[in-house]
């Protein structure tokens, strides 16, 4: 028996939550059970919310500097769970990662320089380029015959040309939950570093490897991803702190470092609120027998989810994501157009997911589902959908 309760059903409507308190405007119907937006329905853990009481005990709330044990316990959470040293240099933070890589576009970019994605992927890599009037080109991902993605490289060669200056990687993958290897991650780096190319790497979900597999940090794969890339992480999807702007970067290389940090220093978007660096702490420091039992019961739920599948609906063929509680399912079978599929989810079971084709060319038959939940709430999630589909 573990320690936590990830059981136990949290009712969010009201509390402002985007998962639930956007439907109506998202989908059209406040009533929807949620399983779209990227975080859990597990209590944040514990020891989060007793530091965060803690400092709220002191009745004021000004301007405040950095606790002497934030970047260490980064610095040692990193090294202890991916192997890679990072130095205290290489660290900064950000006020989120998707503001992140909008800001790596306004400083590293000119108006006519183009940014690399590779879809079907999360869909603000393409949505934050094409807003600050970049162009984006798609290298998609080649789909293999067990259902599996792998890099197109051949593609990449072909697209890629003298205005690319930025490749935007998912590592681990959203939607997909792959963890890249190291192989891939290394010849990927070789192809940008030789052209000029920044890697942004969003590892947001590079605690979140499941079955026993390892995140690699695209920055430790070889010698030419430490001098081509950005990393940005932060603890936010393993804690289910994302209302708490927890995110950092880090760059090893220097001249890539000063430059970037330069801009965000110049802006003050590297100064954190108050509550994200005690946040952090106690995730880092604290977090991780409640990160091995929650990662645990995740996979109970992606398994029962495949076994109710194999059994009731199998037109629906989840992928197993090797990272994350993100589950990408291919219901091409189901023979459905675009807005069938959706609204069979939305309409018919009553769901609300993201849509395939939200994360660009290769999602379309696909849906995305958020398996971080009390088991519970993802059954009942699974006997809506075959109401829908067998009445």
């Amino acid at each position: 028996m573990g320690q936590y309760d990830f059981d136990s059903i949290i009712e969010r409507r009201g509390t402002g939550a985007l998962k639930t308190d956007a439907l109506q405007q998202r989908y059209g119907n406040a009533g929807l059970l949620p399983l779209w937006v990227a975080d859990m329905d597990f209590a944040t853990p514990p020891f989060i919310v007793d530091a965060l009481k803690k400092r709220m005990e002191h009745p004021i709330f000004g301007y405040t500097v950095e606790p002497d044990d934030f970047w260490p316990c980064v610095q040692d959470w990193i090294l202890e769970h991916h192997g890679w040293k990072v130095e205290r240099e290489w660290l900064t933070y950000i006020p989120g990662i998707v503001k992140g890589i909008g800001m790596a576009i306004n400083a590293f970019l000119a108006p006519d320089e183009k940014v690399i994605i590779q879809p079907p992927v999360y869909h603000p890599f393409r949505l934050v380029p094409q807003g600050n009037g970049r162009e984006v080109v798609y290298n998609p991902l080649r789909e293999n015959p067990d259902g599996s993605y792998s890099m197109d490289f051949e593609n990449l060669e072909q697209v890629c040309d003298d205005k690319c200056r930025m490749l935007i990687l998912s590592n681990p993958h959203n939607p997909a939950g792959i963890l890249w290897d190291k192989d891939t991650l290394a010849r990927l780096a070789r192809f940008c570093h030789s052209r000029g190319i920044i890697v942004i790497s969003d590892e947001i979900h590079c605690d979140m490897a499941l079955w026993g597999g390892r995140h690699i940090p695209f920055a430790s794969s070889c010698e030419q991803a430490a001098q081509c890339s950005i990393t940005f992480g932060s603890p936010s999807k393993t804690f289910n702190i994302a209302g708490i702007v927890s995110s950092y970067a880090i760059v090893p290389e220097q001249e890539l470092r000063e430059k970037f940090y330069g801009y965000l220093s110049a802006n003050e978007y590297n100064d954190p609120p108050i509550f994200s660096p005690i946040a952090t702490i106690a995730a880092f420091r604290n977090g991780e027998q409640w990160r091995k039992e929650m990662l645990e019961y995740v996979e109970g739920n992606i398994l029962a989810l495949e076994q109710y599948c194999r059994q009731y609906i199998p037109e629906i063929k989840p992928l197993r994501p090797q990272a994350s509680f993100l589950v990408w399912l291919d219901c091409r079978a189901l023979g459905l157009a675009h807005e069938q599929l959706v609204s069979l989810f939305v309409d018919k079971a009553g769901l609300a997911l993201n849509d395939g084709e939200m994360f660009g060319q290769g999602g379309q038959g696909f849906m995305r589902m958020n398996a971080g939940c009390p088991r519970a709430t993802l059954m009942q999630a699974l006997e809506k959908l075959r109401s829908a589909l067998r009445p």
